[in-house]
């Protein structure tokens, strides 16, 4: 079963479908309201300080000079509850971060010139 929830944000609400059957989930609804949108205390940029913090640590960790990458690319999913607020979502049992890094320039292969 699936509820609504919607935080305030800078730009306006963001009301966001999350799944009642999820482990830890705690509906905020007071009646057990079918189809109502229940508005989740604090907000939207706040439940998102979590995940910004672990992609915050995940680039200063790859732009390490030994790996000295062009680019970079995180790439996770993000579960949000009216509880915990924004979560990496899992995928299957693990934790699910993809990272790609990419080297685009010529490597110097010490030839004379």
């Amino acid at each position: 079963m699936n509820e609504l929830m919607r935080w305030e944000s800078d730009e306006g609400p963001v009301v966001v479908e999350v799944d009642s059957r999820d482990p830890g989930f705690r509906s905020v609804s007071r009646r057990g309201e079918s189809g109502a949108i229940h508005d989740v205390e604090g907000r939207f940029e706040s439940a998102l300080s979590n995940v910004r913090g672990a992609a915050m640590s995940a680039l200063r960790t790859f732009r390490d000079r030994a790996l000295d990458p062009d680019t970079i690319e995180l790439e996770f999913g993000v579960k949000l509850s009216a509880e915990a607020g924004a979560v990496i979502a899992k995928t299957a049992t693990e934790g699910h971060l993809t990272v790609k890094l990419t080297w685009s320039r010529p490597q110097d292969q010490g030839l004379g010139g």
